[in-house]
């Protein structure tokens, strides 16, 4: 299990259900925060490092992967470029026209296709469209599904057609 004031994962809680859903669990607040992070580096403009440490002091992190909250913040912002380039196929908009809500979706759905090959790409869509609910427009995570239907294929294409089998 991970402790609350450590990431470190303990193996041997790797074989609990328990564990696995704590883990998940963990990882959604993760998302969750650092979609609101990406939200406010978007519209604001501050460094990210100032929003980071803001949002640790503003809000309770005993269930939230810390690591993969700051992995998620830094990444979405170091691979920008490249985020907004997978993206821009899949959209029918441009990157300014988008809701700012569901451009921080998108890039970190975006970067965890990219980055993280460990979380399946069904997880990855199916975050990203519960995070549209929860943080977007009526209608947002349809496009959100949309656009990551068609970005998943791009981008793990092996496992999109081993799944599809």
């Amino acid at each position: 299990m991970i402790s609350d004031d450590t990431d470190q994962f303990n193996p041997r809680d790797a074989k609990s259900p328990e564990a696995a859903k704590g883990k998940s669990a963990k990882r959604r607040e993760a998302r969750q925060m650092a979609t609101q992070a990406l939200y406010q580096w978007h519209m604001a403009g501050h460094a990210l490092n100032e929003i980071e440490a803001q949002f640790r002091v503003d809000n309770d992190f005993s269930n939230v992967d810390g690591a993969y909250f700051r992995e998620l913040l830094h990444g979405v912002a170091t691979n920008k470029t490249e985020i907004d380039t997978a993206l821009s196929p899949c959209l029918d908009l441009t990157i300014e026209e988008l809701d700012p809500v569901e451009l921080a979706v998108l890039r970190l759905s975006t970067f965890e296709l990219l980055k993280r090959i460990d979380v399946p790409y069904r997880v990855v869509i199916n975050e990203g469209i519960e995070l549209a609910k929860v943080y977007g427009s009526t209608d947002g995570h349809k496009f959100v599904n949309g656009v990551l239907d068609k970005l998943a294929p791009r981008l793990r294409e092996v496992e999109v057609k081993a799944h599809k089998r």
